[in-house]
């Protein structure tokens, strides 16, 4: 089948489209694209070398659902191949039925099953790393790349394609990719004014971040570097735990946050487990979400198993807190505004260390860029500054209901 990138793909993405380098690396602010034209990249050559089998990964399983497979369903639908697609949404596999070729979806959570993957017919020579820059370890991305290895059929060839948000310019894929590329490697920035898709209301909201967050703008918008300088938590570390033995530990108190969004702005639930003794937080879930009405949230928190626990949640946002504990969530409270709450809550925070379970991906991308807003002459205002602060403020709402040693708890 025929494909006119300007009618299909639009602008943008034609040096990307037709590059056969190993590592095909893109980064790009909100809008831009990039993981919409991926996802049709892959369909369509799956499609046009019958011996090609595709590995699509994100850092953990449970985000594959409604990012990749579902760009990769929009995209079977865009192209009008449906009926040659065979999608199991139950296992999240893909399967091009007339020649029994798969596309496999994948979370670093589960290394073994990216070690065991056996293809039927063909070869597996492509990959796709979505949001890469999750992957806080070069490391774990080396052994990833491994699993394409081996000789190709004539006319194939192998290539992972990563694709990310450039949140933090310290990213080890700045300097990997970016910094000193070699021939094997293609770089590209894309933005939002290469999707020519956009509607008016979207032209406007960057418009206004434009205006208003330039600093938030120049990463969001434009697909720039994000400097970090000055971030405000700094005794943390990503380290695999075991959640239940630790629930049984003598002395550790659970500590639930809710942060609400909407629109722009995500809904974000804290979960932690905290060792007040030993001056220690374990951050072992989050939930993450854009668009969630009071409705959808009740329902992701219920199905996650913590509706009965004590939730701490924004007291800005009263009516919400009301209709929550209406439907169910029985324990649900309003954190305690008072005058500096913000500053003293960090300070607490900080006399803990954290140990971020490697599944809280959104956790660990807002406390890397968590930073001290600055003034128009660069020096620190004292505040955080910035658009990473959902689950940031969530934890602070939690730890609100952590109590010191004698039974006082940091506000009191």
């Amino acid at each position: 089948m025929d494909v006119r990138l300007s009618e299909t793909v639009g602008g943008g993405y034609a040096e990307f489209w037709n590059c056969r380098k190993r590592y095909r690396v893109v980064k790009g602010s909100r809008a831009s694209k990039k993981s919409k034209t991926t996802a049709l990249w892959f369909v369509f050559n799956i499609m046009k070398y019958p011996q090609a089998n595709a590995l699509i990964v994100r850092k953990t399983f449970r985000t594959l659902r409604t990012s990749c497979f579902a760009d990769m369903q929009w995209a079977i639908n865009r192209l009008g191949v449906s009926a040659k697609w065979k999608c199991l949404d139950a296992r999240l596999e893909m399967t091009y039925k007339p020649t029994g070729q798969k596309v496999y979806f994948r979370g670093l959570d589960d290394p073994m099953k990216i070690a065991s993957i056996a293809v039927e017919r063909g070869c597996l020579c492509w990959m796709w790393v979505e949001e890469a820059y999750e992957i806080m370890n070069e490391t774990d991305f080396m052994t990833l790349d491994e699993s394409i290895r081996g000789a190709v059929p004539p006319g194939l060839f192998k290539q992972t394609t990563i694709t990310f948000n450039p949140w933090n310019d310290k990213h080890w894929l700045k300097a990997r990719f970016f910094d000193n590329p070699d021939d094997a490697t293609f770089t590209a920035t894309t933005n939002y004014k290469c999707n020519e898709w956009l509607d008016e209301e979207d032209a406007r909201m960057f418009e206004r971040m434009r205006d208003l967050q330039p600093r938030r703008y120049q990463v969001a918008g434009l697909g720039n570097w994000g400097a970090v300088d000055g971030v405000i938590y700094e005794h943390f570390c990503e380290k695999l735990f075991d959640i239940d033995s630790l629930r049984k530990k003598a002395g550790i108190q659970s500590a639930f946050g809710l942060d609400f969004g909407y629109t722009i702005d995500p809904s974000a639930l804290f979960c932690g487990l905290v060792d007040v003794g030993e001056r220690v937080i374990y951050v072992f879930d989050e939930i993450y979400q854009k668009g969630m009405s009071n409705e959808a949230i009740y329902q992701a928190i219920s199905k996650a198993g913590y509706a009965k626990e004590r939730i701490v949640a924004d007291s800005a946002e009263p009516k919400s807190i009301d209709r929550l504990r209406t439907l169910g969530m029985r324990n649900i409270v309003g954190s305690r505004k008072g005058a500096d709450s913000v500053v003293h809550g960090i300070s607490y925070i900080n006399e803990f260390h954290m140990i971020i379970h490697p599944r809280c991906v959104n956790f660990l991308t807002e406390i890397n860029n968590y930073t001290w807003a600055t003034d128009k002459s660069g020096k620190t205002t004292g505040k955080p500054g910035g658009m990473f602060n959902h689950l940031m403020d969530a934890m602070r709402y939690a730890m609100e209901s952590i109590e010191k040693p004698g039974g006082v708890t940091y506000l009191s």
